[in-house]
C-alpha cells in the first residue's frame, strides 16, 4: 500500500514536492486555507492550518505530516504529537524556526557562531545595543518574518518605535559587514541518516532572494568545510528531520555567522531540481517519510537560479514561455502558478553547465523574458 504524505500549506513549495512524490509512488494531499498553486495538482483539503480539529482531521487521512511553511502553531504540533501522528520536522525543532529569539539562545547554547544579539523590550536596552555597536544594527520581529518583512536596519530607537510600543521582545543583532551571503543545506531523517548539499552563494535584492550560484565560487576547502559542520550540527543539535537550510553570512575576516533557519525545502536550493543528483523536493519527501537518502552531489560544475520576480505587468508567464523556451532551450523554467504582482515570487529558471559565466548569462536572460 502507497504512503500518504500530507502537506501543511499549499505554496510553491507544496506544489514542488508533489512531482518527486509521485514518482517515488507516494500519494499526497495537501491542507491548504484556500485554493492555489497546490491545488491545481494534487487532492486538497481546505482548512485553516491553526484549528487543532481541522488539522487533526486531515492528519488522519495521511502517514506523515510535513510543511511547505513554518507556522502550524506549537499547541496543534503537540496535541498531533501527543495523538500519535508522525510529524517531520517535529515541534521541538520547529520552534527554532518559528521564534529567532529561542533560535538565538539554543544556537548560543550549541556553540554556533552568530553575530552579536540581545533580547530587547524598549527604547532603553535598543539604545545601549546601538552604542556598544557602533550605532547601527539589526531589529527584527521574532515571529512571522520572511523576506525582508519583519527586519529593519536602525540607527536609533525612535526608528523601531511603533514596534516597541507594546513591549512585545524584539531581536536585535549587530550590523554584519559581510561580503557574501551563503546557504547550507542539509537532509536529515528521523533514524539519523544526514546528506550535505554544497554550499551555495546567495543575491538578495531588497530583501528577497533574487539568484543562487551553486557551488558558491572559491568556496573550497576549509570554507565548504565549516558551513557543512555548521548545517549538520545545527540538524542534529535541533532534532531536524526533512530539509534545512542555514542562511549564513562571510565576512571579510573569513568568519561564518549564522543568519537564519529554515525547516523546509528553501529558496536557496531550487538549483538543484536541475543541478544536483537528488533536488531537495526529492530528499524532503524521502527524509520526513524515513526512506534512505539520495545523493547530493552535483550534475554539472556549475548551477545558477535565477527568480521570477513580479512577472509581466501586461500579460501572463504562460505568454512568455514559448519566446523563452525557443531563445534558451537548455535553460529550465518552473512556474508556480501565482498570478503576477510586483515583487512576488512567480518562478524560477535554473541553468547548469561548466562555464560559470555562460550559466549566469543563460539563466539571467531566461528569467529576463518574464518580466517588463
Amino acid at each position: 500500500m502507497a504512503l500518504t504524505l500530507g502537506i501543511v500549506g499549499g505554496g510553491q513549495l507544496a506544489r514542488m514536492m508533489i512531482a518527486p512524490a509521485v514518482e517515488l509512488g507516494v500519494d499526497v494531499r495537501v491542507l491548504t486555507e484556500e485554493p492555489g498553486m497546490a491545488a491545481q495538482i494534487a487532492a486538497t483539503a481546505t482548512g485553516d492550518y491553526r484549528d487543532l480539529d481541522t488539522v487533526r482531521a486531515f492528519a488522519r487521512g495521511v502517514d506523515v505530516i510535513t510543511f511547505d511553511h513554518e507556522h502550524v502553531p506549537q499547541d496543534v504540533l503537540r496535541a498531533l504529537v501527543a495523538e500519535g501522528i508522525a510529524v517531520h520536522p517535529g515541534p521541538d525543532a520547529l520552534q527554532y524556526a518559528q521564534d529567532k529569539l529561542v533560535m538565538r539562545a539554543r544556537l548560543s547554547e550549541l556553540g554556533m557562531p552568530q553575530p552579536d544579539w540581545a533580547e530587547v523590550t524598549d527604547a532603553a536596552d535598543l539604545d545601549a545595543f546601538l552604542a556598544s555597536h557602533g550605532g547601527r544594527a539589526v531589529i527584527k520581529t521574532p515571529r512571522g518574518g520572511y523576506d525582508g518583512k519583519g527586519v529593519r536596519v536602525v540607527s536609533d530607537a525612535a526608528e523601531a518605535a511603533d514596534w516597541l510600543s507594546d513591549g512585545t521582545p524584539l531581536l536585535v543583532e549587530e550590523l554584519v559587514d559581510f561580503t557574501r551571503e551563503l546557504a547550507q543545506q542539509v537532509a536529515r531523517r528521523p533514524s539519523g541518516q544526514i546528506v550535505t548539499y554544497p554550499v551555495v552563494e546567495t543575491v538578495q535584492r531588497g530583501g528577497v532572494c533574487a539568484e543562487v550560484i551553486a557551488p558558491a565560487p572559491h568556496a573550497t576547502g576549509r570554507l565548504a568545510e565549516v558551513a557543512a559542520q555548521i548545517g549538520e550540527a545545527i540538524a542534529e543539535g535541533l532534532g531536524v528531520t526533512g530539509m534545512l537550510a542555514v542562511e549564513l553570512f562571510e565576512t571579510a575576516d573569513e568568519r561564518i555567522l549564522v543568519n537564519e533557519l529554515a525547516m523546509r525545502p528553501h529558496n536557496s536550493g531550487h538549483w538543484g531540481q536541475d543541478g544536483a543528483i537528488t533536488g531537495q523536493f526529492e530528499q524532503h519527501v524521502r527524509a520526513v517519510l524515513d526512506l534512505p537518502l539520495g545523493d547530493p552531489g552535483i550534475l554539472q560544475p556549475w548551477s545558477v537560479m535565477v527568480n521570477i520576480l513580479g512577472g509581466p505587468a501586461t500579460d501572463s508567464l504562460e505568454d512568455r514561455l514559448p519566446a523563452a523556451l525557443a531563445a534558451h532551450p537548455a535553460v529550465k523554467v518552473h512556474t508556480y502558478g501565482k498570478a503576477p504582482r510586483p515583487g512576488r515570487k512567480v518562478g524560477h529558471v535554473n541553468a547548469v553547465g561548466d562555464d560559470l559565466d555562460a550559466v549566469v548569462y543563460e539563466a539571467r536572460s531566461a528569467a529576463a523574458f518574464f518580466g517588463d
